[in-house]
């Protein structure tokens, strides 16, 4: 899985200030309301409308009713008086340590030998001395935003990780020192705390009622220490924006409103002043603001701040299956959504173990809930505890059934030339697949067992229907064809043999260098 899907982005530059130097970086429920300090929020619980005071009372639902200019600009103008109290900037002090290189002022001049020689042990000089070191600190800035009165805040774990001491200025100027309380790098948050009380605090929204083209605000320290508690507007651009790095999955939020390096941490408000996303990232070319920023819904804010305060980690719940999005030959054969997540691998023992999950099973929805996205399934998943019961709806090869799950704690091919170096190849013109019966090679090269079969698959072809929409690749395994086990290359084009022109069928394929398998189809 890619970084940003379905994104082409060169630079992902994370929002935060260092040293003058802005770095790269790649940039989920909290808090019940049963559980929130009883404190009233800078953020009014009214409507903006209502701050307005002795103006007429507009419902902006109704159609054909525009708000005036004034409306506008008071919304925004409410916003920011309400929130800016809440928000701090935040200063992270790093010590960085250097190795001094000892280096020769005379090299490449006629002096070049005397300094070596003079250097050298024979001199006086110590053999295999310690390379020297030194140190500087640097100052990195970013910001965050107060959830609870009695001193609790969060923002970005980028922005305070790795610093030896944190300070916090709000927006009276006060200034404390703060101690981080707990971070999850997972989702890139961290929870600190100062020694203060009775703090204007901010009203948390609903992330889930996120539509494209709502007003947004965001708010933060961008670029410079001097520029505190800047404001800066736009729209919610898209949501759904998912990116995976390795096995860790994150959601986003993505706005036009600018966002830049030290905005990090930053609250995201819409206009009646509530929390719906912490600024993390942005898109770009050239390390600044282009228009396209992303932010971590709330409800991941909530969930993980919540955890943080209460234990210092993190919990998630681990379903316990390797997966991708499902190859979009397989999606129109069994005529599934565009989020399907086919299981790759089920851990033994695991959750989905447990329930009756299988390798080849197409996962299309959790408690009722679509995919949207197969990546979708990490990012819900991971926003649940241990011990937690879900409905997970499968497809298991035109099948559907719903499996409960009781879910448990979370504790690209590459063959070589050498591997596709095989005898008594056969080649398919109209499947555009050259394959092979396994050889002792293939059984050394990937560690096979002596009683593995199927058919193993030497070269694809890049512009063929196997390669473009059933996801084939050489060095996989087809183990299955038209439903029906193929132990050898005969056994597969018999198969093949009495489907007609034009008719697709299922495959399952056995993905050897991670040892997980996959349903897709084939068209003849």
């Amino acid at each position: 899985m890619s970084n940003w899907n379905r994104l082409s982005i060169p630079v992902v530059a994370a929002a935060m200030f260092v040293g003058g130097i802005l770095f790269a970086t790649s940039g989920a429920n909290m808090i019940g309301s049963e559980d929130k300090v009883a404190v009233t929020s800078m953020a009014a619980d009214q409507p903006i409308a209502d701050w307005v005071e002795d103006e007429p009372q507009i419902d902006w639902t109704e159609p054909g009713v525009a708000p005036s200019a004034f409306e506008f600009e008071a919304a925004f103008v409410n916003v920011a008086d309400r929130i800016n109290p809440a928000v701090v900037q935040i200063r992270a002090e790093r010590v960085v340590r250097q190795q001094m290189q000892q280096t020769n002022p005379f090299q490449g001049s006629p002096f070049e030998n005397f300094f070596r020689e003079f250097n050298s042990p024979q001199n006086g000089q110590p053999q295999n001395r310690e390379p020297q070191q030194r140190e500087f600190r640097s100052q990195g800035l970013g910001s965050g935003v107060i959830l609870r009165d009695d001193g609790y805040l969060v923002t970005n774990n980028h922005v305070i990780e790795g610093a030896e001491n944190l300070s916090v200025l709000l927006f009276d100027g006060n200034e404390y020192d703060a101690e981080v309380v707990g971070s999850d790098a997972v989702t890139d948050l961290a929870v600190l705390k100062i020694d203060a009380d009775n703090l204007p605090i901010i009203r948390f929204g609903n992330s889930d009622r996120l539509r494209v083209g709502q007003w947004v605000m965001a708010f933060g320290s961008p670029l410079s220490a001097e520029l505190n508690n800047t404001v800066t507007t736009g729209i919610v651009s898209a949501i759904g924006r998912y990116s995976s790095t390795g096995t860790t999955v994150q959601n986003y939020i993505q706005t036009d409103a600018a966002i830049n390096p030290g905005n990090s941490g930053g609250p995201l408000v819409n206009l009646n002043g509530e929390l719906v996303g912490i600024n993390t990232a942005i898109f770009t070319r050239t390390g600044g603001y282009q228009g396209i920023g992303f932010a971590i819904p709330v409800q991941t804010v909530e969930r993980i701040s919540d955890q943080l305060i209460d234990s210092g980690s993190v919990q998630r719940a681990q379903l316990g299956v390797q997966y991708g999005a499902a190859a979009p030959a397989l999606r129109q054969a069994l005529d599934l959504p565009v989020g399907a997540a086919q299981v790759g691998n089920v851990l033994e023992g695991s959750a989905a173990d447990k329930a009756g999950i299988r390798e080849g099973d197409v996962i299309l929805g959790v408690d009722g809930k679509e995919l949207s996205n197969a990546l979708a399934l990490s990012t819900i998943i991971g926003s649940l505890k241990p011990g937690e019961e879900v409905d997970i709806l499968i497809n298991r090869e035109g099948d559907e059934k719903t499996l409960r799950v009781k879910l448990g704690e979370a504790a690209e091919e590459a063959v070589s030339e050498d591997a596709a170096e095989v005898v008594e190849e056969s080649v398919s013109e109209s499947l555009g697949m050259t394959y092979s019966n396994i050889t002792p090679e293939i059984a050394r090269r990937f560690d096979l067992d002596e009683d593995t079969r199927g058919v193993f698959l030497t070269n694809v072809d890049q512009g063929s229907f196997a390669f473009r929409e059933a996801n084939l690749r050489a060095g996989m395994l087809i183990i299955e064809a038209d439903r029906k086990k193929v132990d050898s290359v005969e056994d597969f084009e018999e198969v093949v043999g009495a489907i007609e022109e034009g008719e697709s069928f299922l495959v399952r394929v056995r993905i050897l260098d991670n040892d997980t398998s996959m349903l897709t189809a084939l068209e003849k």
